[in-house]
């Protein structure tokens, strides 16, 4: 069990609580439109009081797996590719590899289980599923290279979580909407946004590393603003999301919730004071996606 926590605490397991709801989101919205084999219903839009139990449960199991699996592969390289970093900033030196918990060889040979289950994983899903893991897993690899190279790596992790959405869309209708898309552009905005916040504690570490972020780039004030910028954009997308989808007044009590903490976050970070940044990143975020999740959802299936 301890080395089961171990691996748990590598990958931050707690954060799948970020885009795991925004994965049910584009889960039920695709339900109605689901590509079911004709074996099971011969219809093209379908009530959700008429689609077969077992297939919808199945294919959320697999949405899971690709959503778990996706997650810990992308946390687990970004440990191994900074272990030298980590072992250098007194904030991570305590992570499992610097600590040596975990081996890096562990660490990778992780990395590389969890890509072949997400790709086995996408086999039972779809055609168009298995033939974009790739795509998926070398976004959400990718971006614990772009620290090095540029400020944008923000946007490159809300672009791996964005996934979420449209992958859940994919799984079950086997095609691109533009309601999961605007899901996925609100999640982008959001993350980036609460990652600048999150990235203020490292500032001093990172650019005496010549490592790359907007808050080494441009100090606490400004990256505040571009964070804020962000966070106001990831709201116009779910409202836009809101009018588009034609949806009730649990999606608008939802967005009450999701903006809410938006403007929590960044009423308690401030450039002088960043001693409660952890609860901005992780209790407003994590409040925010859950709560706006499970009314969108209720919104589905009551409404």
């Amino acid at each position: 069990m301890s080395t089961v926590k171990n691996y748990l605490s590598l990958v931050k397991f707690s954060h799948t609580i970020f885009a795991l709801p925004f994965a049910m989101i584009g889960f039920f919205i695709a339900l109605p439109y689901s590509q079911i084999p004709m074996r099971y219903i011969d219809y093209a839009i379908k009530p959700l009081s008429i689609i077969p139990f077992d297939w919808a449960i199945w294919r959320l199991i697999l949405i899971l797996i690709c959503m778990i699996t996706a997650r810990s592969a992308a946390m687990a390289f970004n440990r191994y590719l900074d272990r030298s970093f980590d072992a250098k900033n007194p904030r991570t030196a305590i992570r499992e590899i610097p600590k040596g918990i975990i081996s890096a060889n562990s660490a990778l040979r992780f990395v590389i289980l969890n890509c072949v289950l997400f790709i086995t994983a996408t086999f039972f899903i779809n055609k168009i599923c298995f033939y974009l893991s790739p795509v998926a897993l070398f976004v959400v690899l990718f971006y614990s290279y772009t620290k090095r190279f540029t400020p944008l790596c923000h946007l490159v992790l809300g672009l791996g979580l964005s996934l979420a959405p449209i992958g859940a869309y994919l799984a079950v209708t086997g095609r691109f909407d533009v309601l999961p898309i605007l899901f996925s552009l609100a999640v982008i905005c959001w993350v980036s946004g609460f990652d600048i916040i999150y990235a203020l504690q490292d500032i001093e570490f990172d650019q005496s590393q010549q490592l790359y972020s907007i808050p080494a780039m441009l100090g606490k004030s400004k990256a505040l603003r571009v964070s804020k910028l962000l966070h106001v954009l990831s709201a116009a997308c779910v409202i836009a999301a809101g009018v588009y989808g034609g949806f009730s007044w649990l999606y608008w009590a939802g967005i009450i919730v999701f903006v809410g903490m938006l403007i929590y976050q960044h009423s308690i970070v401030k450039p002088n004071d960043l001693s409660r940044v952890n609860i901005a990143f992780m209790t407003a975020n994590g409040i925010a996606s859950v709560v706006f999740g499970v009314l969108v959802i209720a919104d589905l299936l009551l409404l």
